[in-house]
């Protein structure tokens, strides 16, 4: 997974408030072929890296309990590591809400390493405040407030494993408008101009995975042209984002209630690009939170009650 073609040295910078998540990517990196090291200090870095090259990519834990930490510390190494021409360094910032974070810690019951002695509510709220610079120059962002540990695997494997040498990955995502836009995506496109299969009683319990959703939503005039442009779009500035360095790329397609339009739009555009040869997941926020997203794609209906 080292660049072959540049002989460059992949580094990945894992940081991250406690609780979100961080410990389960370093484990998954490790996984799918990283040397993985967690806790190591800020100050050992340059000497592990200017050691010599690794025959593997390298994942760093790094966390408000290394020995060294600081913020402006770890900033400063990832800027000084990314100046190296023989090195491509990329800092990935494992996040997640604060209510998401106090409940795993209620659950868990483990004492916050900055309130040990005070509620972890305070250590919570203290360390995302601490963290809020690294998070702000993050090269990656997961969220994982709604996601799994086999989600976050999933998500890493993603962007990670690629062993084509193409080095950028592409999520897609749909969402429901009245849940809020979620965090960390790149480009994000209203698809509520669309004609609403909610109206059509026969398609209201299905989603946009159902055969009959997608042609209904394909006879609006504006649905092709809608798609040919987002295509053409992303086809335009994926390649430039490669080139730019980019490991991952997320577009956004939101409809009222995350159920018909912005999921076929999502399956659609995610179908194209595949075709072009880009590696390209897609996720349906709202499907997901419904359990309505693994139902097969045969019209049949999946029971849902909202568009």
């Amino acid at each position: 997974m080292n660049d072959q073609r540049t002989g460059s040295q992949r580094v990945v910078l894992v940081t991250g408030p406690s609780g979100a998540g961080r410990s389960t990517a370093i484990n998954a990196l490790e996984d799918i072929g990283f040397e993985a090291i967690d806790n190591i200090p800020l100050s050992l870095i340059p000497r592990l890296i200017e050691g010599g090259a690794l025959d593997r990519p390298v994942a760093l834990g790094i966390d408000i309990r290394n020995r060294d930490f600081s913020v402006s510390g770890l900033l400063d190494l990832h800027r000084g590591l990314g100046a190296q021409p023989q090195l491509e360094v990329q800092l990935l910032y494992v996040d997640c809400s604060p209510d998401v974070l106090a409940r795993r810690y209620s659950e868990t019951r483990r004492r916050h390493p900055m309130a040990p002695d005070e509620s972890y509510t305070q250590g919570i709220a203290r360390e995302l405040e601490l963290l809020g610079d690294a998070r702000s120059s993050a090269d990656l962002l997961i969220d994982t407030s709604e996601l799994s540990p086999h989600d976050l695997r999933a998500q890493l494997e993603t962007w990670f494993a690629d062993a084509t040498g193409q080095r950028m990955a592409i999520s897609l995502h749909s969402f429901s408008y009245k849940r809020g836009i979620p965090q960390g995506l790149d480009w994000v496109f209203d698809c509520r101009f669309l004609d609403n299969p909610h109206w059509e009683p026969a398609l209201r319990g299905l989603t946009g995975l159902d055969a009959p959703v997608t042609e209904y939503i394909g006879k609006d005039t504006r649905f092709a042209p809608f798609i040919a442009k987002l295509t053409e779009l992303a086809l335009f500035v994926l390649p430039a984002c490669k080139d730019e360095g980019k490991a991952h790329l997320s577009f956004g397609f939101g409809c009222t209630g995350g159920q018909h339009r912005s999921v076929a739009v999502t399956e659609t555009v995610s179908a194209a690009l595949a075709e072009q040869g880009w590696q390209v997941s897609s996720r349906h926020r709202e499907l997901e939170r419904r359990g309505l997203s693994a139902h097969a794609r045969d019209g049949k209906g999946t029971g849902g009650k909202t568009a």
